[in-house]
Protein backbone atom coordinates (compact mmCIF):
# COMPACT_ATOMS: atom_id res chain seq x y z
CA UNK A 1 0.00 0.00 0.00
CA UNK A 2 1.54 3.68 -1.23
CA UNK A 3 1.34 7.08 -0.42
CA UNK A 4 1.75 9.68 -3.49
CA UNK A 5 1.85 13.33 -3.10
CA UNK A 6 0.51 13.90 -6.68
CA UNK A 7 -3.43 13.09 -6.01
CA UNK A 8 -5.23 13.25 -9.64
CA UNK A 9 -5.52 9.29 -11.12
CA UNK A 10 -6.89 8.70 -14.14
CA UNK A 11 -9.51 6.02 -12.44
CA UNK A 12 -10.73 5.34 -8.99
CA UNK A 13 -11.85 2.32 -7.59
CA UNK A 14 -13.74 2.83 -4.59
CA UNK A 15 -13.76 -1.21 -2.95
CA UNK A 16 -10.99 -3.94 -2.81
CA UNK A 17 -12.84 -6.97 -3.21
CA UNK A 18 -13.06 -9.34 -6.42
CA UNK A 19 -14.93 -6.73 -8.46
CA UNK A 20 -12.69 -3.83 -7.44
CA UNK A 21 -9.60 -5.56 -7.97
CA UNK A 22 -10.22 -7.15 -11.22
CA UNK A 23 -10.63 -3.65 -12.77
CA UNK A 24 -7.80 -2.34 -11.39
CA UNK A 25 -5.84 -5.43 -12.80
CA UNK A 26 -7.18 -4.21 -16.05
CA UNK A 27 -6.81 -0.37 -16.16
CA UNK A 28 -3.11 -1.00 -15.01
CA UNK A 29 -2.14 -3.61 -17.52
CA UNK A 30 -3.45 -0.64 -20.38
CA UNK A 31 -1.17 1.87 -18.42
CA UNK A 32 -3.95 3.88 -16.58
CA UNK A 33 -2.82 5.79 -13.29
CA UNK A 34 -5.39 3.83 -10.83
CA UNK A 35 -6.20 3.81 -7.20
CA UNK A 36 -7.64 1.11 -5.37
CA UNK A 37 -9.31 2.62 -2.07
CA UNK A 38 -10.46 -0.25 -0.32
CA UNK A 39 -12.01 -0.48 3.43
CA UNK A 40 -11.07 -3.82 4.18
CA UNK A 41 -14.42 -5.18 4.73
CA UNK A 42 -15.38 -7.98 1.96
CA UNK A 43 -19.02 -9.59 2.21
CA UNK A 44 -17.41 -13.26 2.65
CA UNK A 45 -15.07 -12.35 5.32
CA UNK A 46 -16.30 -15.35 7.22
CA UNK A 47 -16.20 -17.99 4.86
CA UNK A 48 -13.37 -20.32 5.55
CA UNK A 49 -13.28 -21.03 1.23
CA UNK A 50 -15.00 -19.79 -1.65
CA UNK A 51 -16.16 -22.40 -4.20
CA UNK A 52 -17.75 -22.06 -7.79
CA UNK A 53 -14.88 -20.04 -9.66
CA UNK A 54 -13.03 -22.51 -12.00
CA UNK A 55 -9.63 -22.98 -11.32
CA UNK A 56 -10.23 -21.22 -7.79
CA UNK A 57 -12.66 -23.92 -6.44
CA UNK A 58 -12.16 -23.89 -2.48
CA UNK A 59 -9.56 -21.28 -1.96
CA UNK A 60 -9.86 -19.12 0.96
CA UNK A 61 -11.36 -15.47 0.38
CA UNK A 62 -8.56 -14.22 2.18
CA UNK A 63 -6.11 -15.81 -0.09
CA UNK A 64 -7.53 -14.88 -3.23
CA UNK A 65 -7.86 -11.26 -2.24
CA UNK A 66 -4.11 -11.13 -1.03
CA UNK A 67 -3.30 -12.53 -4.29
CA UNK A 68 -5.05 -10.11 -6.14
CA UNK A 69 -3.18 -7.07 -4.26
CA UNK A 70 0.19 -8.59 -5.37
CA UNK A 71 -1.42 -8.69 -9.12
CA UNK A 72 -2.30 -5.04 -9.62
CA UNK A 73 1.00 -4.17 -7.81
CA UNK A 74 2.72 -5.47 -10.75
CA UNK A 75 1.25 -3.04 -12.81
CA UNK A 76 1.46 0.00 -10.42
CA UNK A 77 -1.53 0.07 -9.08
CA UNK A 78 -1.40 1.85 -6.17
CA UNK A 79 -3.72 0.57 -3.15
CA UNK A 80 -4.78 2.44 0.01
CA UNK A 81 -6.27 0.91 3.36
CA UNK A 82 -9.08 3.64 3.80
CA UNK A 83 -12.09 4.65 3.11
CA UNK A 84 -13.64 6.83 0.89
CA UNK A 85 -16.09 9.61 3.18
CA UNK A 86 -17.43 11.80 0.33
CA UNK A 87 -17.69 12.71 -3.41
CA UNK A 88 -18.17 15.53 -5.59
CA UNK A 89 -19.55 15.58 -9.10
CA UNK A 90 -16.20 16.16 -10.24
CA UNK A 91 -14.86 13.17 -8.70
CA UNK A 92 -12.97 14.62 -5.42
CA UNK A 93 -12.85 11.55 -3.25
CA UNK A 94 -12.48 12.37 0.31
CA UNK A 95 -10.70 9.96 2.67
CA UNK A 96 -11.44 9.20 6.15
CA UNK A 97 -7.62 9.25 6.70
CA UNK A 98 -7.41 12.92 5.43
CA UNK A 99 -6.23 12.58 1.90
CA UNK A 100 -8.65 14.16 -1.31
CA UNK A 101 -7.54 12.43 -4.20
CA UNK A 102 -9.17 13.09 -7.72
CA UNK A 103 -10.01 10.92 -10.54
CA UNK A 104 -11.16 11.16 -13.76
CA UNK A 105 -13.31 7.84 -14.16
CA UNK A 106 -14.89 6.40 -11.10
CA UNK A 107 -15.38 2.18 -10.54
CA UNK A 108 -18.09 1.91 -7.21
CA UNK A 109 -17.50 -1.76 -6.11
CA UNK A 110 -18.49 -1.19 -2.16
CA UNK A 111 -20.60 -4.15 -1.92
CA UNK A 112 -23.43 -5.05 0.49
CA UNK A 113 -23.15 -6.05 4.21
CA UNK A 114 -25.53 -8.68 5.42
CA UNK A 115 -28.17 -8.30 8.10
CA UNK A 116 -28.73 -11.67 10.00
CA UNK A 117 -31.42 -12.07 12.01
CA UNK A 118 -31.29 -11.36 15.85
CA UNK A 119 -31.47 -15.00 16.96
CA UNK A 120 -28.78 -15.71 19.85
CA UNK A 121 -25.93 -17.66 19.05
CA UNK A 122 -26.55 -17.21 15.15
CA UNK A 123 -24.23 -14.40 14.56
CA UNK A 124 -20.81 -15.92 15.68
CA UNK A 125 -21.77 -19.26 13.35
CA UNK A 126 -22.40 -17.55 10.21
CA UNK A 127 -19.77 -18.81 7.45
CA UNK A 128 -19.20 -21.82 9.46
CA UNK A 129 -22.63 -23.94 9.76
CA UNK A 130 -25.18 -21.13 9.79
CA UNK A 131 -25.13 -20.53 5.58
CA UNK A 132 -27.13 -18.78 3.23
CA UNK A 133 -25.84 -19.78 -0.73
CA UNK A 134 -26.26 -23.66 -1.24
CA UNK A 135 -24.28 -23.07 -4.24
CA UNK A 136 -21.36 -21.76 -1.99
CA UNK A 137 -21.29 -24.27 0.48
CA UNK A 138 -24.02 -27.08 -0.33
CA UNK A 139 -21.51 -29.34 -1.58
CA UNK A 140 -19.22 -28.94 1.53
CA UNK A 141 -22.34 -29.85 4.23
CA UNK A 142 -24.08 -32.10 1.55
CA UNK A 143 -26.15 -35.50 3.24
CA UNK A 144 -26.45 -33.48 6.57
CA UNK A 145 -29.43 -32.56 8.54
CA UNK A 146 -30.76 -29.32 7.51
CA UNK A 147 -32.80 -26.14 8.83
CA UNK A 148 -33.66 -23.18 7.14
CA UNK A 149 -34.88 -20.29 9.04
CA UNK A 150 -37.76 -18.38 7.48
CA UNK A 151 -37.14 -14.53 7.55
CA UNK A 152 -39.57 -13.69 4.67
CA UNK A 153 -42.09 -15.51 2.21
CA UNK A 154 -39.80 -15.88 -0.07
CA UNK A 155 -37.49 -18.17 2.16
CA UNK A 156 -39.48 -21.17 0.74
CA UNK A 157 -37.70 -20.58 -2.36
CA UNK A 158 -34.26 -21.31 0.00
CA UNK A 159 -35.75 -24.52 1.70
CA UNK A 160 -36.44 -25.84 -1.99
CA UNK A 161 -33.17 -24.76 -3.19
CA UNK A 162 -30.77 -26.95 -0.10
CA UNK A 163 -33.31 -30.03 -0.71
CA UNK A 164 -30.92 -30.39 -3.59
CA UNK A 165 -28.00 -31.38 -1.24
CA UNK A 166 -30.31 -33.00 1.35
CA UNK A 167 -33.40 -35.63 2.21
CA UNK A 168 -33.57 -34.31 5.63
CA UNK A 169 -34.66 -30.40 5.34
CA UNK A 170 -36.69 -29.08 8.48
CA UNK A 171 -38.06 -25.29 7.31
CA UNK A 172 -38.74 -22.88 10.67
CA UNK A 173 -41.17 -21.00 9.82
CA UNK A 174 -39.99 -18.71 12.64
CA UNK A 175 -41.41 -14.99 12.72
CA UNK A 176 -43.43 -16.26 8.98
CA UNK A 177 -46.91 -16.87 9.71
CA UNK A 178 -48.28 -20.48 8.42
CA UNK A 179 -51.04 -18.49 6.21
CA UNK A 180 -48.26 -17.00 4.35
CA UNK A 181 -47.46 -19.91 2.26
CA UNK A 182 -49.43 -20.27 -1.17
CA UNK A 183 -50.88 -23.78 -1.65
CA UNK A 184 -48.01 -23.98 -4.19
CA UNK A 185 -45.60 -23.45 -1.44
CA UNK A 186 -46.90 -26.09 0.59
CA UNK A 187 -47.18 -28.27 -2.29
CA UNK A 188 -43.41 -28.01 -3.20
CA UNK A 189 -42.69 -28.34 -0.29
CA UNK A 190 -44.30 -31.31 0.82
CA UNK A 191 -42.63 -32.94 -3.13
CA UNK A 192 -39.16 -32.31 -1.79
CA UNK A 193 -39.60 -33.94 1.72
CA UNK A 194 -39.35 -30.93 3.30
CA UNK A 195 -40.76 -30.53 6.64
CA UNK A 196 -42.80 -27.64 7.96
CA UNK A 197 -42.34 -26.40 11.83
CA UNK A 198 -44.27 -23.46 13.24
CA UNK A 199 -42.89 -21.06 16.20
CA UNK A 200 -39.96 -18.36 16.80
CA UNK A 201 -36.62 -19.66 16.49
CA UNK A 202 -34.68 -17.98 19.63
CA UNK A 203 -31.74 -19.70 19.88
CA UNK A 204 -28.86 -21.46 17.53
CA UNK A 205 -27.62 -24.58 19.71
CA UNK A 206 -23.84 -25.95 19.86
CA UNK A 207 -21.54 -27.87 21.44
CA UNK A 208 -18.04 -27.02 21.24
CA UNK A 209 -17.28 -25.84 17.99
CA UNK A 210 -20.33 -27.84 15.78
CA UNK A 211 -23.85 -26.77 15.60
CA UNK A 212 -26.17 -29.09 17.35
CA UNK A 213 -29.37 -27.54 16.32
CA UNK A 214 -32.04 -24.87 17.43
CA UNK A 215 -34.33 -24.21 20.33
CA UNK A 216 -37.56 -22.13 19.86
CA UNK A 217 -40.01 -19.93 21.67
CA UNK A 218 -41.73 -23.22 23.48
CA UNK A 219 -38.91 -24.48 24.66
CA UNK A 220 -38.59 -27.69 22.36
CA UNK A 221 -35.32 -28.68 20.60
CA UNK A 222 -34.73 -29.70 17.17
CA UNK A 223 -31.57 -31.49 16.39
CA UNK A 224 -29.26 -29.81 13.07
CA UNK A 225 -26.26 -29.69 11.64
CA UNK A 226 -26.70 -26.68 9.60
CA UNK A 227 -28.67 -23.92 9.07
CA UNK A 228 -29.37 -21.87 6.32
CA UNK A 229 -30.39 -18.41 6.75
CA UNK A 230 -31.24 -15.61 4.03
CA UNK A 231 -29.63 -12.22 5.18
CA UNK A 232 -31.12 -8.98 4.95
CA UNK A 233 -28.49 -7.43 2.33
CA UNK A 234 -27.94 -4.26 2.38
CA UNK A 235 -26.18 -2.89 -0.92
CA UNK A 236 -23.27 0.09 0.14
CA UNK A 237 -24.82 2.28 -2.43
CA UNK A 238 -24.21 6.36 0.13
CA UNK A 239 -21.57 7.01 -2.61
CA UNK A 240 -23.48 6.60 -5.43
CA UNK A 241 -26.33 8.31 -4.09
CA UNK A 242 -24.01 11.32 -3.74
CA UNK A 243 -23.17 11.22 -7.32
CA UNK A 244 -26.79 11.21 -7.97
CA UNK A 245 -27.27 7.94 -9.44
CA UNK A 246 -30.65 6.03 -10.79
CA UNK A 247 -31.35 3.41 -8.31
CA UNK A 248 -34.40 0.61 -8.69
CA UNK A 249 -35.46 -0.98 -6.22
CA UNK A 250 -35.31 -4.97 -5.77
CA UNK A 251 -36.46 -7.69 -3.06
CA UNK A 252 -33.11 -7.25 -2.01
CA UNK A 253 -32.46 -3.56 -2.09
CA UNK A 254 -31.74 -0.73 -4.03
CA UNK A 255 -29.10 -1.03 -6.91
CA UNK A 256 -27.67 1.28 -9.50
CA UNK A 257 -29.43 0.97 -12.93
CA UNK A 258 -26.23 0.21 -14.72
CA UNK A 259 -25.83 -0.88 -18.69
CA UNK A 260 -24.22 -4.03 -19.54
CA UNK A 261 -20.33 -2.74 -19.05
CA UNK A 262 -21.48 -1.35 -15.57
CA UNK A 263 -22.15 2.31 -16.39
CA UNK A 264 -24.26 4.10 -14.15
CA UNK A 265 -26.40 7.05 -15.24
CA UNK A 266 -24.00 9.04 -13.87
CA UNK A 267 -21.38 9.69 -16.13
CA UNK A 268 -17.79 9.01 -15.70
CA UNK A 269 -19.28 6.25 -13.13
CA UNK A 270 -19.74 2.54 -13.40
CA UNK A 271 -20.29 0.24 -10.91
CA UNK A 272 -19.56 -3.35 -10.24
CA UNK A 273 -19.68 -6.78 -8.45
CA UNK A 274 -22.36 -6.21 -5.22
CA UNK A 275 -22.78 -2.74 -5.15
CA UNK A 276 -24.16 -3.30 -8.41
CA UNK A 277 -26.78 -6.42 -7.94
CA UNK A 278 -27.42 -8.66 -4.77
CA UNK A 279 -26.50 -11.97 -6.87
CA UNK A 280 -23.29 -11.43 -7.77
CA UNK A 281 -20.73 -14.77 -6.69
CA UNK A 282 -16.86 -14.08 -6.31
CA UNK A 283 -17.01 -15.28 -10.23
CA UNK A 284 -19.51 -12.81 -11.26
CA UNK A 285 -18.06 -9.76 -9.59
CA UNK A 286 -14.80 -10.45 -11.33
CA UNK A 287 -16.02 -10.32 -14.89
CA UNK A 288 -18.05 -7.43 -13.91
CA UNK A 289 -15.12 -5.46 -12.76
CA UNK A 290 -13.06 -6.72 -16.11
CA UNK A 291 -16.01 -5.25 -18.15
CA UNK A 292 -16.13 -2.06 -16.77
CA UNK A 293 -12.02 -1.67 -16.41
CA UNK A 294 -11.63 -2.74 -20.19
CA UNK A 295 -14.79 -0.06 -21.18
CA UNK A 296 -13.49 2.77 -19.08
CA UNK A 297 -9.88 2.11 -20.64
CA UNK A 298 -11.45 2.43 -24.25
CA UNK A 299 -13.87 5.25 -23.38
CA UNK A 300 -10.69 7.70 -21.75
CA UNK A 301 -8.54 6.59 -24.74
CA UNK A 302 -11.47 7.68 -27.25
CA UNK A 303 -11.79 10.84 -25.34
CA UNK A 304 -8.63 11.76 -25.48
CA UNK A 305 -8.09 11.36 -28.76
CA UNK A 306 -11.07 13.42 -29.95
CA UNK A 307 -9.72 16.03 -27.83
CA UNK A 308 -6.73 16.22 -29.49
CA UNK A 309 -8.40 16.76 -32.91
CA UNK A 310 -10.01 19.13 -31.59
CA UNK A 311 -6.73 20.93 -30.86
Amino acid sequence: MTENSTEAYEVVVVGGGAAGLSAALVLGRARRRTLVVDAGEPRNAPAAHMQGYLSRDGMSPAEFLAVGREEIARYGVELVRDRVVDVTQGFALELAGGRTVHARRLVIATGLRDELPEVAGLAGRFGRDVLHCPYCHGWEVRDQAFGVLATTAMSVHQALMVSQWSKDVTFFLHTVAEEELSDDDLRRLAAAGVKVVPGEVTEVLADADRLTGVRLADDTRHERDVLFVAPRAVPRTGLLRRLGAELHETPFGAYPVVDQTGLTTVPGVWSAGNAAGFGEQVVNAAAGGYRAGATINGELLMTDLDAAVRV
